[in-house]
This record gives structure tokens, C-alpha cells and sequence, in this order.
């Protein structure tokens, strides 16, 4: 069975749950409802038979009633296929983990958590991963400043703003490589 097949099960299996599916280029995307989104998973993994739990991701649709969406990138090591599943949430919403189903989860969603700020339901050890404990903001946030925000903390990060405009990360579009597109290439 390929993924497209799949797709058209678990939409037969789940019903209403599945909200909408995408085809593109070959890639499957089924977006499922979040009280769903842990029993579909779950399925995915027992019955569909994706036992490798690729990515955990999220996006931030600032402005939209359900502002983030939760993307799970599942692959199946015995049929060699692909499925995407999404899941949109709201600001105030928790996800139900999926560290018990794989393990690969934990750390995915650690990171979501610490980026921005999606809580995981019967996570077992839900705290920052990249950012230091305390830290009051997501930095992934669409709301977050470019700039970053000021810190009181001069022994953790910057005191004031960090600088962006021809920083050493920052390229600019349409250099004829990628030396033309150093901005210290530039600026001798």
C-alpha cells in the first residue's frame, strides 16, 4: 500500500477527524482534528505500521483563531512511505504527547515547548532545551522582535539588543555566490 492508499484508510477509519488532505509532489499531508491527533498517531504507529517518528515541528499562524499548527513527520521502515500529519491548536491549548509511543518525540517536543511555548500533555519531562530556565519569552513566536528582546541576565546573553542589519549571519539576496553574499565581503 503506498501513502496515498493510506491516506484514503485513515480517512475511511477516522471519519471526521480527518479535517482535509493534501497531495503535493508526491508527498501526503492529512490534517487531523487535536482530540484525534493522539489515537490517529497511535494508529499510525500499530496499525499503518510508521515506526519512525521523523520530526516533531510547529508553526505559528499569528492571527489565525488557532494560532499554531503541530506537524508530525512519520516515515515506515517496512513499506518505505511518508505521511505528514498536522494538527492546528490553539494559544491556550495543550498537545497530548507522543514521547510514549516514540521516543525520538522527547526532545521534538522539549524544543516546540521552548520555542513556542506549546505545552505537551503527560510530557514527562517538559522543560527548556535550548533556552535557559526562566526565560519569559519563544523565540520562534511570529510576535518575538527580530532584534531579541533586552536581558537583565550579562553573564547569560546580551544586555542589550542584539544586532541584526550586517551581523555575521546575516546574507543578503543576490550575490552572484555565496562570498558575494557575505555581508563582511562587503564592508572591508
Amino acid at each position: 500500500m503506498n501513502a496515498a492508499e493510506m491516506v484514503t484508510a485513515l480517512k475511511q477509519k477516522f471519519g471526521e477527524a480527518v479535517l482535509s488532505t493534501v497531495e503535493f509532489r508526491d508527498e501526503q499531508t492529512i490534517n487531523v482534528s487535536l482530540a484525534a491527533l493522539k489515537q490517529f498517531l497511535r494508529y499510525c504507529r500499530d496499525e499503518m505500521r510508521f515506526d519512525y517518528l521523523v520530526d516533531v515541528s510547529s508553526l505559528d499562524n499569528l492571527g489565525e483563531e488557532q494560532r499554531f499548527e503541530m506537524v508530525y513527520e512519520l516515515y515506515g521502515y517496512s513499506h518505505s512511505q511518508h505521511l505528514r500529519v498536522k494538527a492546528k491548536v490553539g494559544e491556550d491549548e495543550s498537545v497530548p504527547t507522543v514521547s510514549d509511543l516514540w521516543a525520538t518525540a522527547d526532545w521534538h517536543e522539549r524544543e516546540v515547548y521552548d520555542m513556542m511555548g506549546i505545552d505537551f500533555e503527560g510530557h514527562p519531562d517538559l522543560r527548556r532545551i535550548l533556552m535557559w530556565e526562566g526565560y519569559p519569552f519563544f523565540p520562534l513566536r511570529k510576535d518575538f522582535p527580530l532584534e531579541g528582546k533586552s536581558s537583565d541576565m550579562p553573564d547569560v546573553a546580551f544586555t542589550g539588543v542584539a544586532p541584526m542589519a550586517d551581523g555575521p549571519f546575516v546574507t543578503c539576496a543576490g550575490g552572484s555566490d555565496t562570498i558575494a553574499r557575505e555581508p563582511r565581503a562587503r564592508n572591508p
